[in-house]
C-alpha cells in the first residue's frame, strides 16, 4: 500500500514539475497551415502571443496571427486574399507526466480580410466571434516549451499550428 502511495505521489510531482508559476508572463511564436472551407489548398500561417498566468493551469492570452494568403478565381476574375486573425483567449492547461500536458483555448476573435480584385480594386471585411483550440504541449525546462495546437478560429476556418513559448 506504501508503495502504491509513494508511486502515485511521485506521478503527481511528476505531473507538475513544469507546470506554470502564477504571476508569471510568456511570449511566444507559431507556424502552421489554415483551411478555409470552400476554398482548395491550405495556407502557410504565422503568429505571436503573449499570455499571462494568473493561476498554474489557468491563463490569459493575446495573439496575433497571419492565417494565409489565398489566390482566388471567382466568375471570371482573379484575385488574392489575405487573412489575418487577432485574439484574446483564456487558456487552460492539464499537466501529465513527463513534461507533456493538455491544453484547452476559448475566446474571442476579430478575422479580416483584406482582397484585391484584378480589374476591380480592393476591399477588406472582418467577422468577430468566437475562437476555440485544443492541444497538447511538452516542457523542456520550467521556462521553454513547445505546444502542437488546433485551433477553430471562425465557423469556416481550421488552422493548425506548432510553436514556441518562454516564460519568464
Amino acid at each position: 500500500m506504501i508503495k502504491h502511495i509513494a508511486a502515485a505521489a511521485a506521478l503527481l510531482a511528476a505531473s507538475s514539475a513544469f507546470a506554470a508559476q502564477p504571476g508569471t508572463l510568456y511570449v511566444g511564436a507559431d507556424v502552421g497551415k489554415t483551411k478555409i472551407d470552400d476554398v482548395s489548398g491550405r495556407a502557410t500561417s504565422a503568429g505571436a502571443f503573449i499570455g499571462y498566468n494568473f493561476h498554474q493551469n489557468l491563463a490569459v492570452e493575446a495573439g496575433y496571427r497571419r492565417m494565409g494568403d489565398y489566390d482566388v478565381y471567382a466568375a471570371g476574375a482573379y484575385g488574392e486574399v489575405d487573412l489575418d486573425a487577432a485574439s484574446l483567449s483564456l487558456v487552460g492547461t492539464l499537466p501529465l507526466s513527463g513534461g507533456f500536458s493538455l491544453l484547452g483555448r476559448v475566446g474571442y476573435n476579430r478575422l479580416e480580410a483584406d482582397a484585391k480584385v484584378r480589374g476591380y480594386g480592393s476591399g477588406k471585411a472582418h467577422d468577430s466571434g468566437a475562437v476555440l483550440g485544443v492541444g497538447v504541449g511538452y516542457a523542456f525546462t520550467p521556462n521553454v516549451s513547445t505546444r502542437l495546437e488546433l485551433q477553430r478560429p471562425g465557423s469556416d476556418a481550421t488552422n493548425l499550428s506548432v510553436g514556441i513559448s518562454y516564460q519568464f
